[in-house]
């Protein structure tokens, strides 16, 4: 059974920096591509960072230069770095896989206050 174990969420305040990162448990052939998205209270899951196999990056307008997202393919693990956080990066992080299936983590919540 595929498992998205998520880790490193929490509260910082606006400037700060966490890291997010999840690990892929069970047997997935085939990865595509691993990401994350979040969804603030009252809004769309949106895209955030994503991955693919073969290295290409896609980062959402609003995290540029801020977000980093990192892969390893050997551990199916990934990680965003998050600095110079805003409020407005508050909201839940989730974990996605994509192979043949879609995977997605349970979320872990980043809240961004002072």
């Amino acid at each position: 059974q595929v498992q998205l174990v998520e880790s490193g969420g929490g509260l910082v305040q606006p400037g700060g920096s966490l890291r997010l990162s999840c690990a892929a448990t069970g047997s997935i052939f085939g990865i595509y591509s691993m990401g994350w998205y979040r969804q603030a209270s009252g809004k769309q899951r949106e895209l955030v960072a994503r991955i693919t196999s073969g290295g290409r990056i896609n980062y959402a307008d609003s995290v540029k230069g801020r977000f980093t997202i990192s892969r390893d393919n050997a551990k199916n693990t990934v990680s965003l770095q998050m600095n110079s956080l805003k409020p407005e990066d508050t909201a839940v992080y989730l974990c996605n896989v994509r192979s043949e299936y879609v995977y997605w983590g349970q979320g872990t919540q980043v809240t961004v206050s002072s």
